[in-house]
């Protein structure tokens, strides 16, 4: 699939990684409706990428029936769909045992439904819509793309909620994958390491400095740019299906 017939649903898509794999993709040629929930940064992101490319439609992806009207939002004005890059998520960092008192069950609940249920949640609408795409070379309708973390690997302390949502993502990657090959619709997820976002943009330098050093190579963060590079090429390459690809750099995370 050319990134220029690319017409896709990204999550998280206004800010980090999400407007990262929407400009590359708009860069490309291709079309791409932003979900998320920030008003101000989705119109921001739309005045960057242009409205004839680009349209940003607020969603809560845990949202079920929400989810499907955006979609079908989404696949009108892109004039179809055939790929769905999950970039939405949320820490949810918190000790299971705190200072003041153990985990409030609804801290991980509300983890676990934003990066993993929301996550299943487009991907299964988007695929619902796919299914309908005429078929291209090898009979492909349409590519899912999830973003997962090494945290699902290497869990530090705090991370309980956040690596266990993770995980989950990658668990369903190959069954769904599987399920979706006699609809002509590829799964993969990427497992990101220590990347620049925004939200290590606001730390201080030196644990900025000490978390690139923890990086064999290159010993710096990851930019988001590499991580568009690597969706736009799971986008592209029709043999990879059902994979999760680590992107950290070497990196393994410590306990703490």
């Amino acid at each position: 699939m050319q990134l220029s017939d690319i017409r896709a649903v990204v999550t998280g898509g206004v800010s980090g990684l999400g407007l990262a794999v929407a400009r590359h993709l708009v860069a490309h040629g291709g079309r791409a409706a932003l979900f998320d929930v920030d008003d101000d940064k989705g119109t921001a992101a739309i005045a960057e990428l242009g409205e004839a490319r680009a349209r940003f439609i607020r969603t809560d992806v845990t949202d079920e029936d929400g989810v499907v009207a955006n979609v079908d939002a989404a696949r009108d004005f892109l004039g179809g769909l055939n790929a769905a890059i999950n970039c939405a998520g949320i820490l949810g960092a918190g000790r299971v045992l705190g200072r003041e008192a153990p985990m409030p069950l609804r801290q991980f609940s509300t983890t676990v439904m934003v990066n993993l249920v929301g996550s299943f949640n487009v991907a299964k609408a988007a695929a619902a819509v796919m299914q309908h795409n005429d078929p291209g070379e090898d009979g492909e309708r349409g590519v899912i793309v999830n973003t997962a973390s090494v945290a699902a690997y290497e869990g530090q302390i705090g991370q309980a909620a956040y690596s266990a949502s993770k995980a989950g993502v990658i668990g369903m990657t190959l069954p769904m994958a599987r399920e979706l090959a006699r609809f002509g619709i590829r799964v993969n997820t990427v497992a990101p390491g220590i990347f620049w976002t925004p939200m290590v943009d606001g730390m201080p330098e030196e644990v900025q400095q000490s978390l690139s050093a923890s990086i064999p190579f290159p010993s710096r963060l990851g930019q988001p740019a590499e991580f568009a590079d690597l969706v736009a090429c799971l986008l592209g390459n029709r043999y990879i299906n059902g994979e999760t690809i680590r992107l950290d750099g070497a990196v393994r995370l410590a306990p703490k």
